[in-house]
């Protein structure tokens, strides 16, 4: 080789000024110029002349990079190597429906309370093509304490709202011009190259080349060891392309021509390992890739072990020019090699952008197929949706798995109709499909039905496709072992959930314990969480002892992975809530049922926030707080329509509106049931309490007489405690003590085993309780547990913020997060690429639902109710 060895070329170009440019910067630095520009350089060599190294989070920004998840992801992960950043920022794993906005609202209040400065360094922010995730960095930019600093290195101007910054003095902008070498730092480089010229000759240089970087160290890589310095440094000139081109043509030819293929040919690579270029090139890939990066040569170690690297972007750029000249027939033939070794080695993203840069549309739909159930289950839907508008409209419609694939994209994105269409397009093309793929496209469509079905709500048609999509994961020629075991859990998954929401509950059981083993089994802990999650909900309806337990677990689960604004990790506290109250432990109920609602409101789900506000009404009733259960269980009826819980909300109204004495409205609900639902062995309780608060106990004595005898079945044993208890007290009534002692023994027999005591907070019967456990040897500890909770449950007023009337919509959601900035309703708009007169309208539906009437109200209300990070130091 005739590149310079380390001894020579080991030292960077020390830059003093920009160094104290840097270290004298405001909040926020951009580093903004072309390529070859030497913008990572600098920032490297700064970080390590200033021995920043431990408090410096680098984030390299992916090409391409459309998945707001994963740039998240990767900017947490660097924070936790920083020294400040471990001990602040929580682990957080990737999970299909990790949202962005929370995720900045997690770190947020992660790095709240950080004390020392903090840099973050952006590298390729150019290469952040989604606007969600760039709308999200500004946010982060605009309400980060002050201790965080940013520097954003990108080839332009990115729209991240900095003229705000500018204006607060909070920005400092390093462009191209102040990149420019200088003739005494052109002079460095030349000297650490070996190369000796005359003053005259190294001023020319740098005017010729503009001070540009690129092509200085191109210009020394040229001169190293060249016959006549002096003379070409003398005739080359042009502009930056010309001269980049003609320098980059001189260090080629002046290359082995192992050095000269291997550069040329591994171009066309994001990044490239030695066995990767040895298999695009041939043998000692990873000795010259070594050698180049010690040399400096545009060439740049990705990790601590040296074992990947990447190209200078100019430097691929150059060499992928020259490729196509040179050998244009071989490009495609390489993109293929690339894209076979990167899918065998767990690289698919990458190997499917090969299949398709080498338009080998066959080859990246087998890949992304094949691929498709671990990206969705590591959350990379937006990638996906990009791979997947990598191939031309006319292509992906004309094949069955890519139509497949396009419907679960379209579901993603939105849009039903879409998806829909795509389904039929992937039916009608079912038959066109290669035998060898006939399997695997089976099982795509069966995939892309059950996620329709899920979407339209329809909970049997969810099942019966589950149980389809079951079926042709089993089949041996269907999918590769770890794609099938992915599905079969996801399958497993959403049969027992539809099952539990049909009221099949001994159905529902095997499924979800099947598939809680199998996603251990083959590691996919999402799947296990969300198991658990469903397991607790059956047992909600059985056994509430294990409800708690089931709940735990998943909570613990997602506590260990950084899930704890996930929707799942919502329901799991909702149901752990529910379970402590109806087992009397109403205070440890309150901190879950608090947890669940701020995760609902986050998540803006209609059908999660009615389940949170069914739980908190019942919380609420339990306390006998009958009007805020009241706001809690019109809340959840707003929201019901035709979900199964609409019956039980306007059961638990009836009690409600009999305890606050609105016995006439109460009577409208029944009255506007059926005869049917009337008949219903919950609405037959619920009306005989009804009846008991209008001191009528032969009509509660007649409505519970079928609940007793079981001929009116009700769907929870617990329910069966209530209507004795009820009869108790109607007996007690009646003056009839001999009948109501025996009512309240069955009562006691019934809620003992699992505690379900809050039948007995919610229809109080205080002097039966003691005569029974005076007459009786059987139940006095139930007994004194239930007197010490009616002793120690007397309303209070709601501690702490109230909860919303309505849950937050998306959009509302996004605004919120900025009325903590200094931004004015027409920013807000900009930001956002919405109008003006929306903001204000999401304003004032903010301040009715927070309770708010100016904005920092609002803000603090949010804040209170966990929708907004704490408040940072004040700058």
């Amino acid at each position: 080789m005739t590149l310079p060895g380390r001894a020579a070329w080991a030292a960077v170009v020390s830059r003093p000024e920009l160094y104290r440019r840097l270290n004298e910067s405001a909040r926020v630095v951009v580093v903004s110029a072309p390529p070859g520009s030497g913008k990572t350089v600098l920032l490297r060599s700064w970080i390590s002349h200033a021995a920043l190294a431990g408090r410096a989070a680098w984030v390299p920004v992916d090409r391409d990079e459309h998945d707001p998840q994963r740039f998240w992801l990767s900017v947490l992960g660097a924070l936790r190597q920083t020294a400040a950043g471990a001990g602040l920022v929580r682990a957080l794993t990737a999970a299909p429906d990790l949202d962005g906005w929370a995720m900045v609202e997690r770190l947020l209040t992660d790095l709240a309370p950080l004390g020392q400065p903090l840099w973050l360094v952006i590298d390729d922010l150019h290469e952040l093509r989604s606007d969600q995730a760039r709308r999200q960095l500004e946010l982060l930019l605009l309400r980060a304490p002050k201790e965080l600093r940013f520097v954003l290195a990108t080839r332009h101007d990115v729209r991240l709202g900095l003229h705000r910054l500018r204006l607060e003095g909070e920005l400092t902008e390093i462009r191209s011009a102040d990149l420019r070498f200088t003739v005494s730092e052109a002079r460095q480089l030349l000297s650490g190259a070996g190369v000796r010229l005359s003053d005259r000759l190294v001023t020319l240089l740098v005017h010729r080349t503009e001070g540009w970087a690129a092509g200085l160290r191109l210009a020394a890589l040229s001169l190293a060891g060249h016959p006549d310095p002096e003379g070409f440094a003398a005739e080359f000139s042009g502009s930056e392309r010309t001269v980049a081109e003609y320098l980059l043509a001189e260090v080629l030819d002046r290359q082995p021509e192992e050095v000269r293929r291997l550069l040329l040919r591994t171009s066309i690579l994001e990044r490239v390992n030695g066995e990767l270029a040895d298999l695009l090139n041939g043998g000692g890939g990873e000795r010259v890739l070594r050698d180049l990066e010690e040399a400096n040569a545009f060439v740049v170690s990705l990790d601590a072990h040296r074992s990947w690297f990447r190209y200078h972007h100019l430097f691929a750029g150059l060499l992928q020019l020259e490729l196509r000249r040179t050998e244009a027939g071989e490009v495609h033939k390489l993109h293929q090699l690339a894209a076979g070794w990167l899918a065998g080695h767990g690289y698919p993203v990458e190997a499917i952008r090969h299949a398709q840069a080498a338009q080998d549309w066959r080859l990246a739909t087998e890949l992304l197929a094949d691929r498709w159930p671990s990206l969705h289950l590591d959350g990379q839907a937006a990638t996906v949706h990009a791979l997947l508008a990598g191939f031309p409209a006319t292509i992906r419609a004309a094949d069955a798995e890519r139509a497949a694939l396009a419907v679960i994209d379209e579901l993603e994105q939105g849009s039903m109709e879409a998806a829909k269409g795509y389904l039929a397009l992937a039916e009608r093309e079912a038959g066109s499909v290669p035998a060898s793929r006939r399997g695997h496209a089976q099982v795509l469509l069966a995939a892309a039905r059950l996620f329709l079905a899920g979407k339209a709500g329809d909970q049997r048609a969810r099942a019966e496709d589950g149980r389809r999509l079951l079926a042709a994961a089993q089949t041996p020629a269907a999918a590769k072992p770890e794609m099938g075991e992915e599905l079969r859990a996801l399958a497993l998954l959403e049969i027992g959930d539809a099952e539990t929401w049909t009221g099949r509950l001994e159905l529902a059981q095997p499924h979800l314990e099947q598939a809680i083993a199998l996603a251990r089994r083959i590691g996919r802990p999402y799947l296990e969480f969300m198991g658990l999650t469903y397991r607790a909900e059956i047992e909600l309806n059985r056994w509430l002892p294990r409800a708690e337990e089931l709940s735990r677990q998943a909570i613990g689960l997602a506590d260990r992975h950084g899930w704890t604004d996930d929707l799942f990790a919502g329901f799991a506290s909702m149901t752990l809530g529910s379970a402590l109250t109806w087992r009397g432990r109403l205070d440890e109920a309150e901190s879950w049922v608090q947890r669940a609602e701020r995760t609902f409101r986050a998540e803006a789900n209609p059908a999660a926030a009615m389940g949170g506000y069914y739980v908190r009404g019942q919380l609420e009733l339990a306390r006998g707080r009958f009007a805020e259960a009241l706001i809690a269980f019109r809340a959840a009826e707003r929201l019901a329509g035709p979900h199964p819980l609409a019956r039980p909300v306007r059961t638990w109204l009836v009690y409600v509106l009999a305890g606050l004495g609105e016995t006439g409205q109460a009577e409208d609900i029944l009255a506007g049931l059926s005869d049917r639902d009337r008949g219903r062995g919950e609405i037959r309780v619920a009306e005989a309490a009804l009846r008991l608060a209008r001191k009528d106990p032969h009509a509660a004595i007649a409505l519970l007489a079928p609940v007793l005898s079981e001929s009116a079945r009700v769907g929870w044993r617990s329910w069966l405690a209530e209507a004795f208890l009820l009869e108790a007290i109607a007996r007690e009534a009646l003056d009839d003590p001999g009948a109501g002692e025996r009512a309240l023994e069955r009562a006691l027999s019934l809620a003992e085993p699992d505690g379900a005591l809050m039948w007995f907070l919610l229809h109080p019967a205080p002097g039966l309780l003691e005569r029974q456990a005076a007459q009786r040897a059987t139940h006095g500890a139930l007994i004194a547990e239930i007197l010490d909770l009616l002793a120690g449950n007397r309303p209070v007023p709601h501690a702490g913020p109230r909860p919303l009337l309505e849950p937050l919509s998306k959009s509302e959601l996004r605004v919120l997060r900025y009325l903590p900035t200094h931004l004015s309703a027409p920013e807000i708009a900009g930001e956002l690429s919405v109008s003006t007169s929306t903001v204000k309208t999401h304003m004032r539906n903010l301040y009715v639902k927070l309770g708010a009437h100016r904005r920092a109200e609002a803000v603090q209300q949010a804040r209170a109710l966990g929708l907004l990070a704490p408040s940072a130091s004040p700058r």
